[in-house]
């Protein structure tokens, strides 16, 4: 029995990858370690631009992409708030990016979750796009130098986020 439900679950994950991949009209950016991170404006909750990198110029950025309906979301995001929480004075800034929700959904998630780094809006997936978002959660870290360092796609534990976080700050 337990066979039968794995089939058609991994059946249905396949289609839900397949219908990502077909959604990029292959204009999406391929962003690897080494190129520049796109730069970026977004409204942040409380409606003030932040300009990335301007407004974070010479500090090492995370920058998450996310949606509330991600299953894998919530509990990574409370995990890279500790990590943040513990090197944020050593200049590490983090920047969550909403793919495609609404202010009122992005607030009331954050709210629920109770993380304090900026939650920026991304209503029409244009920054998503702009970095080649095809699966939710995605995190990009970049150095101080713009550069981007290392990526993430998909579900990773606090661990390897303190990882990542540490070697930025090198």
């Amino acid at each position: 029995m337990a066979s039968m439900l794995r089939q058609p679950i991994a059946l249905l994950s396949f289609l839900a990858v397949l219908a990502l991949t077909a959604c990029d009209d292959g204009n999406a950016n391929r962003l690897n370690s080494g190129d520049i991170a796109p730069a970026f404006t977004a409204s942040s909750l409380g409606g003030a631009p932040v300009r990335f990198p301007d407004d974070l110029r010479g500090r090492p950025v995370v920058i998450r992409f996310w949606a509330d309906w991600c299953r894998y979301c919530e509990n990574e995001m409370q995990a890279i708030e500790r990590v943040w929480q513990r090197h944020r004075e050593r200049g590490l800034a983090v920047i969550a990016v909403n793919a495609g929700q609404s202010r009122q959904e992005v607030d009331a998630f954050i709210g629920r979750i109770g993380v304090t780094y900026p939650a920026l809006l991304d209503e029409k997936a244009a920054i998503s796009r702009q970095y080649g978002v095809v699966a939710l959660p995605t995190t990009y870290f970049v150095g101080a130098d713009g550069r981007i360092r290392g990526k993430v796609l998909g579900e990773a534990d606090e661990a390897t986020f303190e990882r990542l976080a540490v070697d930025l700050l090198q």
